[in-house]
């Protein structure tokens, strides 16, 4: 599978050298001539005009992780905050993993996470099961969220620092005319509100604001106002199930990931443990209509563990495969699955998404002192340019591991084998965990390459075995 976006490139970044360049001139040095001496003071201003008689105005479309942080960190930092979502209630289909970072970055409370995952089972196509875990340390572990609990624990958040939440539905967005004015001039959002005092149709509103945040998932309607292009998407479809308590015992502090053609040609199933009930799911990006076939095989996989056990509820969504080729445009910028924010190969995105609202909005507050000027583009593109430098690693070995070990079965074989091996784990959940691309020990590192390579070579080995047999 092969992105059609590329990453940023990080022009003007190079590595500094550790030695002066020698400079030869037949002219004499500046040090020898003798000049006045004057100090030079270079002093950077905002162009953007100070707001008069009002605080900067930002809406935030979608009510998701990204935009309640983005929401929260806008309204502490003194900007006039609108947030709008049109199902506060809605329970995503999402895995609801969360890293350990998230907790203390976002000072989550304990309540809102079902389970604390400590241990992991990788199953690979021939049932072979590696557990997974070893390397954690006592107080580490893998917290496992529903949408519904944390998306509104994050929105009331905002609200209580002085955002203001609008159950609505974003419609459409006049962008400013061209102009002397369009720096300044404000967007005009269009919406239906859902106040329950007018009925199911709701009330068709606008609102004025200098700045927007578009937090409105992967098939978002800001995104489409700025013309941010499309991307490669999965579809991930889930069913929530409810088994008996001697089951739940089982998942009492154990997730499970399947690979295998079966389950997804291109992801992984997974079944969750919530709170009184298990998620289990999958994805796929390239045969997005056998996704039932594959939640089929999904439960199949994990039957004995789930028999008996009663389907709760149903869930699908889109998931985006890599950024969008625009994330911004003048006072208008993407977060979270709006931008495409959604790691290759774990299909991870709870954190990256509260990650990058939080981050936008920071660089709102910022480029507004505090809501006192108008933002401009360049404000907003510090965001952009933080996240990419930050994030480029992550997503770039992701996206490798995905091409690698999940085009076949055999390499899928390959990956489950990989997968025991205690520094790959240990590697493998200090990056989840902390959210950095750990550097290694050089040693264990050219072990690690050996038996990679040992074990694509069996695979590939495997393969030529399994095409004889189809022969």
């Amino acid at each position: 599978m092969t992105s059609s976006v590329a990453f940023k490139s990080f022009t003007g970044l190079r590595r500094a050298s550790h030695e002066s360049p020698t400079l030869h001139s037949q002219t004499p040095s500046v040090s020898s001539l003798k000049l006045p001496h004057r100090r030079l003071q270079i002093t950077a201003s905002k162009t953007s005009p100070k707001l008069q008689n009002r605080n900067l105005r930002v809406a935030v479309i979608g009510g998701g992780p990204a935009g309640g942080a983005a929401a929260e960190t806008l309204a502490k930092g003194g900007i006039e905050t609108y947030l709008i979502e049109r199902k506060l209630d809605n329970c995503k289909p999402c895995g609801g993993a969360i890293p350990l970072c998230m907790v203390g970055e976002f000072d989550l409370p304990l309540d809102i996470i079902d389970r604390k995952v400590t241990k992991m089972k990788m199953i690979s196509p021939s049932n072979i099961a590696v557990d997974i875990g070893r390397t954690l340390k006592p107080h580490e572990y893998i917290g496992m969220v529903r949408r519904e609990v944390l998306d509104s624990y994050l929105r009331e958040r905002a609200e209580s620092n002085g955002a203001k939440v609008i159950n609505g539905l974003f419609l459409k967005m006049e962008m400013p005319k061209g102009g002397r004015e369009k720096d300044t001039a404000p967007y005009v959002l269009h919406y239906t509100e859902y106040d329950g005092k007018v009925g199911g149709a709701g009330q068709k509103k606008t609102m004025e604001v200098d700045a927007v945040i578009g937090a409105d998932g992967a098939n978002s309607r800001v995104a489409k106002s700025i013309g941010a292009g499309d991307y490669d998407y999965a579809i991930a479809f889930q069913e929530r199930i409810k088994i008996s308590e001697e089951k739940m015992v089982y998942y009492e502090d154990l997730a499970e990931m399947y690979v295998g053609d079966d389950v997804s040609p291109d992801f992984y199933g997974w079944v969750f443990p919530k709170c009184d009930h298990v998620a289990v799911g999958t994805g796929t990006v390239t045969h997005k209509g056998d996704i039932k076939k594959f939640q089929l095989a999904t439960r199949n996989r994990a039957k004995d563990k789930i028999q008996g056990g009663k389907i709760i509820r149903v869930e699908a969504h889109p998931i985006p495969e890599h950024p969008r080729p625009r994330r911004l445009l003048e006072r208008v910028a993407l977060v979270g699955d709006a931008a495409g924010y959604v790691t290759k190969c774990s299909g991870e995105g709870i954190y990256f998404a509260a990650k990058s609202g939080r981050m936008c909005a920071e660089a709102i507050v910022e480029g507004s002192e505090n809501g006192k000027r108008m933002v401009e583009e360049s404000d907003l593109r510090k965001y952009l340019e933080k996240w990419d430098k930050t994030y480029w690693p992550t997503y770039k070995v992701l996206d490798v591991l995905q091409r690698v070990f999940y085009r076949s079965n055999p390499a899928r074989e390959a990956f489950v084998e990989m997968c025991a091996d205690e520094y790959v784990q240990k590697m493998t959940f200090d990056s989840y965990l902390y959210k950095k691309v750990v550097p290694g020990n050089p040693l264990d590192d050219l072990k690690l390459a050996v038996n990679t390579i040992g074990s694509l070579v069996r695979a590939n080995a495997l393969r030529k075995e399994m095409d004889k047999l189809s022969v």
